[in-house]
């Protein structure tokens, strides 16, 4: 492990809990959210793709989008988030459905049409990394766009993907 995941892991001793598949961090990564904390998080993740020439970063309302916004500064790029509702302003869009198990709900994810464009370089950003129902609808969205996904970049990896870029992962919290 690096500084940032040293760091992460102690925070997430201190000010959370580890219960299984479920770990708490609403008390400074998602809910109320430390931004230092998480300035140092993008740096770190954006530090991986500095060589993959991205276009944009981009996430799902609502958790993904802090993460999202730390590394896309740190990679100079414009950062999208899909919206779970359509606004009456989002005229022509692209659409994908995703299934939340921590909420045990189904939802459309909607990206305008207008944000991205074809060919274009995506990087996925997101908190957390399950099972991967949220990843699948963003690469359907930039499937539909003809742009394409360079990678996955999250704070946690819950699931045994390798293909996944994260500050840690399951067997690192729960050892």
């Amino acid at each position: 492990m690096n500084q940032v995941a040293d760091e992460l892991l102690a925070r997430i001793r201190r000010d959370g809990s580890i219960n299984g598949q479920i770990i708490k961090v609403d008390r400074f990564l998602n809910h109320m959210v430390d931004p230092m904390l998480m300035t140092r998080l993008g740096a770190e993740l954006a530090s991986r793709f500095a060589d993959s020439d991205i276009d944009k970063v981009i996430t799902a309302e609502s958790s993904g989008i802090m993460i999202a916004q730390a590394l896309a500064g740190h990679l100079g790029v414009p950062f999208i988030y899909a919206k779970k509702k359509r606004p009456l302003t989002m005229g022509d869009f692209f659409a994908a459905s995703s299934y939340s198990f921590t909420k045990q709900e189904s939802t459309t994810l909607y990206v305008s049409r207008e944000v991205i464009l074809p060919g274009e370089r995506l990087l996925f950003a997101d908190d957390f990394f399950a099972v991967g129902s949220t990843y699948k609808a963003i690469e359907q969205i930039i499937e539909q766009a003809e742009a394409s996904l360079i990678g996955a970049a999250v704070i946690i990896n819950k699931s045994q993907r390798r293909d996944i870029e994260a500050i840690l992962t399951l067997a690192e919290l729960t050892t």
